[in-house]
């Protein structure tokens, strides 16, 4: 019998194996992600462009939203604590959870028409265009 260095496979669980490679320890993925940044979504349609972002565990009175100098600024905090006394313990929980968000506007959004609404953890937002861009036709270029 004889000792053979485990190779990996590529397509395994990126996850996963960050785990298990140990000369990438201090590389690790996991600890260069932006783990705290919520997932988004953009749809663009003939009238507005459709924005939704994943930020469930807030309540509707923990966001900030904003709209300056053509940036849409999304903030969110949110703490919770508990305390349990019993005759001989005391137990404390707590939780913080925040996030900002950035994102620049298109010429096209009209900034004075932005709309917001929060249901099921899910930060929706409708931002209305411009007629002109609403009409807008793109330009075909020729390939020489």
């Amino acid at each position: 019998m004889s000792l053979v260095k485990f190779k990996r496979n590529p397509l395994e669980n990126l996850i996963t194996s960050d785990f298990f490679d140990n000369n990438d320890v201090f590389n690790n993925r996991l600890w260069n992600k932006k783990l705290d940044e919520p997932a988004l979504n953009i749809k663009e349609t003939k009238d507005a462009f459709e924005v939704e972002l994943a930020a469930p565990g807030f309540a509707k009175k923990d966001f900030d939203v904003t709209v300056d100098n053509g940036c849409l600024n999304i903030s969110a905090e949110s703490s919770n604590s508990k305390e349990e006394k019993e005759d001989n313990y005391t137990r404390k929980e707590f939780s913080y959870n925040s996030f900002q968000k950035k994102l620049q506007l298109p010429d096209s959004v009209k900034e004075e028409d932005v709309k917001a609404k929060y249901k099921d953890g899910v930060l929706s937002f409708n931002l209305v265009k411009k007629e002109e861009a609403k009409n807008h036709k793109p330009k075909k270029i020729e390939i020489a």
